[in-house]
């Protein structure tokens, strides 16, 4: 079996790569740093640093790279059993054009074995909308084809990959944490189903794909917003505060009852697994940073993302939500001179006025309970 994969960063080298090794599939990496390229090509593998309690060095193996943005990526697409991709949400648009220049290719070539592209990015339902991008650059005469034997698969993915240690020069060294979770709608796959280890197949993603975004990833943004206000540098020593961590724990519940009504989790499992989450936040071997974490707030912020949609959820059901509204008003307080997102944040800010800018953002009515109740705490933080 081949695979090519877009984004040889940390995530594509240290989960969705690895995996994809491990499986002995024949992989190839897509990306347009000439550094990471250049890297892969000589050595053919690099180190993951595997940290919890028990460190290990887990060699990858057999792997080569190829220019995103070339030929050689398109000839690739032509002929491989199964595409993913780990390049950032904002990226996948970009990519798009030489995905579908690469079906094209398959198409002309006479190849009619079935294809799985699988976006493994940190947003919802990413591969479905990677597939509009990839059909606005389609021909209209090639959309059927491609329709017919190529799989749009969706999928949920969780682990966390923090940036490589400061000092280090190698390109390829990096760190992940222990757990991982890759979970993929089987019920969009063209063709056989992959037997790749640590691939999940599941017939209703939305489940996993929500207590994913409802628990480790508002979670994980309420604690940068929180400890970045309690004037804390990294997710761990915001965890380890406790008033950062009962609101995140706090707001992690409220979340996890909307999950309760809406798939009928098991509540004590369920608990269970924010707990696990708690002590992945903990990891003293991620060293994680607040600003990095809380990153893109304007996203974090909007209707389908980690802190509205469950928000809005509570709403359904008639649930209480006061520490996600915490969590939400610190979102607003984020500040990074690295990230564009936080200065538009503030420029939207001063513009507009907490209350406009805030219903703009989510979507939220601005008359509405939450925005006031969230305005108030945002003024209350200053």
């Amino acid at each position: 079996m081949k695979a090519l994969h877009f984004g040889a960063g940390n995530i594509g080298r240290g989960f969705i790569g690895k995996l994809l090794a491990d499986a002995g599939i024949e992989l190839t990496f897509a990306d347009v740093s000439p550094a990471l390229l250049d890297a892969l090509n000589s050595r053919k593998g690099y180190d993951v640093h595997v940290v919890g309690e028990q460190a290990t060095i887990e060699p990858v193996s057999n792997v080569n790279a190829v220019n995103s943005a070339g030929q050689e990526a398109i000839n690739l697409i032509a002929e491989v059993d199964l595409v993913t991709t780990a390049v950032g949400p904002t990226v996948l648009e970009k990519i798009a054009p030489n995905v579908a220049k690469g079906l094209v290719l398959r198409h002309q070539q006479g190849n009619e074995k079935p294809l799985n592209i699988i976006a493994c990015e940190n947003m919802v339902r990413g591969t479905s909308q990677f597939k509009q991008h990839v059909f606005n650059a389609l021909p209209e005469e090639e959309k059927a084809w491609v329709e017919a034997h190529i799989g749009f698969v969706d999928s949920a993915v969780d682990r966390i990959v923090p940036p490589a240690a400061a000092g280090t020069t190698d390109p390829l060294e990096v760190t992940v944490e222990t757990f991982s979770e890759w979970i993929v709608d089987k019920t969009q796959f063209k063709g056989d189903l992959p037997q790749i280890a640590g691939m999940e197949l599941t017939d209703n993603l939305m489940a996993f794909v929500e207590r994913k975004l409802f628990t480790l990833n508002t979670g994980h943004a309420i604690t940068a917003y929180l400890g970045q206000q309690a004037g804390h540098a990294t997710i761990r020593d915001a965890i380890l505060d406790e008033k950062v961590r009962l609101v995140v724990r706090g707001a992690m519940e409220e979340s996890g009852e909307v999950l309760i009504r809406r798939y009928g989790f098991d509540p004590e499992k369920h608990f269970a697994y924010i707990e696990k989450i708690l002590t992945r936040f903990e990891n003293p071997y991620l060293h994680d940073d607040v600003e990095r974490v809380g990153r893109q707030p304007l996203r974090k912020l909007s209707a389908g993302d980690r802190l509205i949609k469950p928000l809005l959820g509570t709403q359904e059901y008639r649930l209480p939500n006061d520490n996600l509204v915490r969590g939400i008003a610190a979102a607003m307080h984020y500040r990074s001179e690295q990230d564009p997102q936080a200065k538009e944040l503030v420029e939207l800010l001063d513009k507009v006025g907490p209350k406009a800018a805030l219903a703009q953002i989510s979507g939220l009515p601005e008359d509405g309970e939450v925005v006031a109740k969230a305005v108030a705490l945002y003024e209350s933080m200053h």
